[in-house]
């Protein structure tokens, strides 16, 4: 690890971030820990993320599926570890999880025509930047407005999260 863990309870100054995040997440994760050493940035952070993850128009597998998949393409073991038993329990199959560990992914993988579609667009957004517009008419057809902003927003902020956890060498 690059940066030292903050020891949640040792700052009294954090005391207050501490608790927002820990009402959010459940816990202070290694992350978490590290985020501290800039409180304002711990603090956007965590509003920005738990909006991702817990206030999205997505159903809970396919965002987990695009988060997994973040993580495979941008080489990110820690989030990969940490999203596979949330996507489990949002009924994701442990055959999905595997196969999207595939890059290519494979066309065998157990996933319907708007789990492929997500996990083509994370794919273009991780690797080329760039999405292109035959592609986003794809999207623009199986998903409303909503979910497309939640669908790129999802992406986009997990390779933020899969970047500066390989950055940092956090879960290493």
């Amino acid at each position: 690890m690059r940066l030292p863990l903050i020891t949640p309870g040792t700052r009294p100054e954090l005391v207050e971030l501490e608790a927002r995040i820990l009402a959010e997440r459940g816990r202070i994760s290694p992350l978490y820990q590290v985020l501290l050493n800039s409180p304002p940035i711990a603090q956007g952070w965590e509003q920005m993320l738990s909006a991702i993850r817990n206030r999205n128009s997505l159903p809970a597998s396919l965002r987990e599926l695009v988060i997994l998949r973040v993580a495979v393409l941008n080489r990110a073991p820690y989030e990969f570890d940490a999203h596979a038993p949330i996507a489990l329990a949002a009924g994701v199959s442990p055959e999905a999880v595997e196969a999207l560990r595939q890059v290519p992914l494979g066309e065998e993988a157990p996933l319907s025509s708007s789990e492929r579609l997500a996990i083509e667009l994370a794919d273009a957004m991780t690797q080329s930047i760039e999405v292109p517009d035959a592609l986003y008419a794809q999207v623009q057809a199986a998903f409303g407005a909503q979910a497309q902003l939640d669908l790129v927003a999802t992406v986009a902020a997990y390779n933020m999260v899969s970047r500066l956890l390989v950055a940092l060498h956090i879960g290493h």
